[in-house]
């Protein structure tokens, strides 16, 4: 068996997965990144899965397993976004989003969690956003995947705590990844009903994600979540959407969406 710590990483062929899957390999764990087209770092150990395929994403897990004996860490990253109105969103779309950034996240834990509770020990750290807790408008079916993370890991911390399974959310805000890219644009700008107001809003948030924060922030998040004894049940990545997210509970519900409501959909 080897001892060192074995760590999988969803989503490792870009962005923070990618960031995360190079720093773990450089602090001497095992890591294993999971991902449809493969990563490119040299000794980390890459298996081509795409996480909405439950059947081939538990025969990657129980490879992993039974070439190292235990797993230590899941970290749960792949993940996708949908710009849009919610009228016109293809509902194959909507699911589809699902799919990949909630419901890969849960088979994944359901796939690790057995190895991990047998030797009553281990983390799961989900990567949210803080969009899940500050909704955005035409970002919809993100903010609410994501939010929906969020209330899943906080229920599976709980489920898990007497085998000693550590469940944790990293929320970040803007980060300078391949994701702004990659985001599908499920609305027309000509539309007369919701394009213009589309657009404007998509270009600010791409705008914000450009200049946001590296990839390396959210690792360091990820890493404190990995080497605390008891971690928290959710970091937010970054000193002023820590400010926003404190606001957001100090503040009426009503006001703090009003405010977003005027950056994102005027």
């Amino acid at each position: 068996m080897n001892d060192k710590n074995v760590i999988i990483v969803t989503g490792a062929s870009r962005g923070i997965g990618h960031a995360t899957a190079a720093f773990f390999h450089k602090k001497g764990y095992v890591v294993y990144a999971l991902s449809r087209t493969g990563c490119d770092l040299e000794g980390v150990k890459s298996l081509l899965c795409d996480v909405t395929d439950g059947a081939r994403l538990k025969e990657a897990i129980d490879s992993i397993f039974e070439a190292e004996q235990h797993i230590d860490v899941l970290v749960n990253n792949a993940g996708g976004g949908i710009s849009g109105a919610v009228e016109k969103t293809g509902s194959a779309d909507a699911r589809r989003l699902f799919e990949l950034n909630f419901f890969s996240f849960f088979e994944a834990a359901k796939f690790t969690i057995p190895y991990m509770r047998r030797r009553k020990s281990g983390k799961i750290i989900n990567i949210g956003s803080v969009a899940g807790t500050l909704h955005i408008p035409f970002q919809t079916f993100y903010s609410a995947s994501k939010a929906a993370v969020e209330a899943f890991s906080n229920c599976l911390r709980g489920e898990l705590a007497p085998f000693n399974i550590k469940v944790t959310t990293v929320l970040p805000g803007d980060t300078r990844t391949g994701f702004t890219d990659a985001r599908e644009k499920d609305f027309d700008e000509n539309d007369p009903d919701y394009g213009a107001r589309i657009g404007r809003s998509v270009k600010l948030m791409e705008k914000d994600e450009r200049g946001g924060m590296s990839p390396q922030s959210v690792v360091k998040k990820i890493y404190k979540a990995v080497r605390s004894k008891n971690p928290k049940p959710s970091y937010t990545v970054g000193v002023t959407y820590n400010i926003f997210v404190l606001l957001n509970k100090l503040l009426p519900k009503r006001l703090v969406q009003f405010i977003i409501n005027m950056m994102y959909s005027r």
